[in-house]
């Protein structure tokens, strides 16, 4: 299992962002760590998980938070379950707040992993909904190596300050630090795309997160679209953005492990994986999201959870109950199937007959997708192929999973 503990404070909002974050005058940290501490063991002990794989500090900026808020949490997880000395214990970090004595820091209290900048969640051309939120270590120059660029997503950094802060954590974190290079920015053309990743590559660890720029409903930039202030791209430039970023990064040695991510020299993210592998996963914190399984109360199904989103109503939650779980519902079986075909489909791995066992043993991957219908379709054009690995997309398809999941899901349904 793997615990996602979310700190929801920063110290501005971006333009692009919809994410639960608030911008306040000060932060009472004692009494938010004190939150976070408890309902992380309530929330653990109703799992009874044994062993922990991973464990990714969310946000929000949670590298304003103090090493000793991240160094009690994780103490309270290893005392409640199994942390191995390897487990991976992502942070993510905001160019503006990470001074490499900072940073120091929280690789003493135990993180091992970065991801310096905001992540910013879209979708790519034609791809499957993004999972509860990319985890890597994602030291990104701040989405952007552009200061023009920046200023109009409303960072609060340089282009220069986030080359260093990169660089800071590359020498921390050597091997564990990953960028993310946000596209299809209003006005932004192809050759400003392929110069950003050329200058990515220049500063990159070994792993690499692409995320188009999504125009959220409510967001400053969205509203600048909108009333025409600012230019919104054609989709035949988007999906021509993401194409040349993948054989860019492909020619560069990264493997393209999954619809975002791109890695090398084995650097794929386990939290990341865990997402989209469908394992459970433990949110703690204002408005974090889980699924796993309350055997701590008798239960056998997997539940979907979603704490309170503001900050102060779901402290005084936890304080008097120990969790401020703000909606809880059991997944059907179809329902998990449904998020392992669109999680998995993600990876160029897929979805192997063994996971797909683990949540259907009576009914297998052959059964549903291998009888004629629409995944029979999709293996005929190029996008799809069912052997004796799993149900995985091609390289072409992988480009275009969402033009391709509704009729795997209708398949699925019908079955």
């Amino acid at each position: 299992q793997a615990p996602c503990p979310q700190w929801p404070y920063c110290r501005k909002r971006c333009s692009y962002c919809n994410f639960n974050t608030y911008v306040v005058p000060a932060v009472d940290e004692v009494a938010v760590r004190a939150c976070l501490v408890r309902e992380a063991q309530t929330l653990l002990r109703l799992s009874q998980v044994h062993s922990v794989t991973s464990v990714f500090f969310g946000g929000g900026t949670p590298s304003l938070a103090s090493p000793g808020t991240v160094a009690a949490v994780l103490e309270v997880v290893a005392g409640a379950a199994h942390l191995p000395a390897g487990a991976e214990v992502t942070l993510e970090a905001n160019p503006s707040s990470t001074s490499t004595s900072r940073l120091t820091g929280f690789r003493a209290a135990g993180v091992n992993r970065l991801s310096i900048g905001v992540q910013v969640r879209g979708a790519l051309p034609a791809a499957a909904p993004a999972a509860p939120r990319d985890p890597i270590v994602t030291a990104l120059p701040p989405q952007s190596l552009d200061d023009a660029e920046l200023r109009m997503l409303g960072r609060e950094h340089t282009a220069a300050e986030a080359q260093k802060a990169v660089e800071a954590a590359r020498g921390l974190f050597p091997g564990r630090t990953s960028i993310d290079l946000l596209f299809g920015l209003p006005g932004q053309s192809l050759d400003a795309w392929a110069q950003r990743l050329e200058a990515a590559l220049g500063l990159c660890d070994d792993h690499i997160s692409l995320y188009q720029l999504t125009l959220e409903r409510g967001t400053a930039l969205a509203a600048q679209v909108r009333g025409g202030a600012l230019p919104a791209p054609p989709q035949d430039l988007l999906a021509d953005m993401y194409q040349t970023a993948r054989t860019v990064l492909v020619a560069a040695g990264f493997r393209h492990y999954e619809v975002s991510n791109f890695a090398r020299k084995g650097a794929l993210s386990t939290h990341n994986l865990s997402y989209w592998r469908a394992d459970q996963y433990i949110g703690v914190g204002p408005g974090a999201h889980g699924r796993f399984v309350l055997r701590g109360e008798g239960g056998r199904s997997r539940e979907a959870r979603v704490q309170t989103l503001e900050p102060v109503t779901w402290m005084r939650e936890v304080q008097s109950q120990g969790h401020g779980t703000r909606s809880r519902a059991v997944l059907s079986p179809l329902e998990q199937l449904e998020e392992l075909l669109t999680l998995g489909l993600r990876m160029d791995e897929g979805i192997t007959h063994k996971r797909w066992r683990h949540f259907s043993p009576q009914l297998s991957l052959q059964a549903v997708f291998g009888v004629p219908g629409e995944a029979q379709a999709l293996q005929q054009h190029g996008w799809l192929v069912l052997d004796s690995g799993g149900l995985r997309c091609t390289w072409a398809g992988l480009a275009v999973l969402d033009s391709l999941l509704p009729d795997l899901l209708w398949q699925l349904q019908r079955v």
